[in-house]
Formats: C-alpha cells, sequence, structure tokens
C-alpha cells in the first residue's frame, strides 16, 4: 500500500474543498502540476483517495438518514460488515466496540419507495446472523455529507 506521507497528506486535504485544479493545488504545496496529478492518481490506483461528489442529506427533500445499530452472532465482524455494506441504501458500515458489533449509515427516500420499513424487510433480513438491531433516525446532522447511493 501507498505511503501517506506529508505531501500526500496535504493533496488530500486540499481535495477536501472539492474541485481543485492540479496546477493550483502545486502552485499552494510548491510542487509542479504533473508531481501533484501523478500524485493523485497514485492514490486513487491505490484505493487511499476516491474524488467523488457528496451531498448534504437533509438537502434531499422526502430523503432521510438512519443509523442502524446491530448485535452481530458472530466474530467475522469484518467480513459481515463487508456483506451489510453491499445492502441498497447503506451509506456505510462500521465495526465497533461496545454494546453494538457494526453500525450502518443508511439513507432512505420515501418518495422511492424505499423508506425504513422497506430496507428492513427487502434488505436487513436478507443477512444471517443478526441477533439484534435499533435504528436511530436522524433528525439534524452537522457537516454530514455522503454520496447519492439509491
Amino acid at each position: 500500500m501507498i505511503k501517506i506521507d506529508d505531501t500526500n497528506l496535504s493533496i488530500i486535504k486540499l481535495l477536501r474543498a472539492g474541485r481543485k485544479s492540479y496546477s493550483v493545488m502545486a502552485e499552494e504545496l510548491s510542487l509542479t502540476e504533473n508531481t501533484v496529478r501523478s500524485r493523485v492518481n497514485k492514490l486513487i490506483s491505490e484505493n487511499v483517495l476516491q474524488i467523488s461528489g457528496l451531498i448534504d442529506p437533509s438537502a434531499l427533500s422526502g430523503h432521510q438518514i438512519i443509523i442502524v445499530a446491530l448485535k452481530l452472532d458472530t466474530v467475522e465482524l469484518k467480513e459481515k460488515a463487508v456483506e451489510l455494506s453491499k445492502l441498497k441504501g447503506v451509506v456505510s458500515a462500521s465495526v465497533t466496540n461496545g454494546r453494538y458489533d457494526c453500525f450502518l449509515y443508511v439513507l432512505l427516500s420515501d418518495e422511492q419507495g424505499f423508506g425504513l420499513p422497506e430496507f428492513l424487510a427487502d434488505e436487513l433480513s436478507k443477512v444471517d446472523r443478526i441477533k439484534d438491531y435499533e435504528t436511530f433516525i436522524v433528525y439534524k446532522s452537522v457537516n454530514l455529507k455522503i454520496p447519492y447511493i439509491i
């Protein structure tokens, strides 16, 4: 895997603001444009960096984010998180410690016929080894930006 040195980290931080040209980043970092372009391409090819458009889910009419906290009946937590991450609507799946084994961030849209009942019945029910779960509706979030995935 690629080493994240100070230059790579600086490039990633500059990209956090969105679309920024290689020439502007090169000038800010006192590098050549080709060096910045090469490093960005390497970060992308090594799956360290992904450049994508992210949205504030509260700006989408009829959409909401829920958090699903899961207790699993397996010690294969990483494998189960990968499986859960592939369900429709799942923005991210995280293995955790504490009372729950895994947390899901899920994007729902009643307008598109994909609300909480559909997620639970059509998606989460496909996954075995779930001992228990609890859902939390996100009423207000701060600084949450997600890819539009449904």
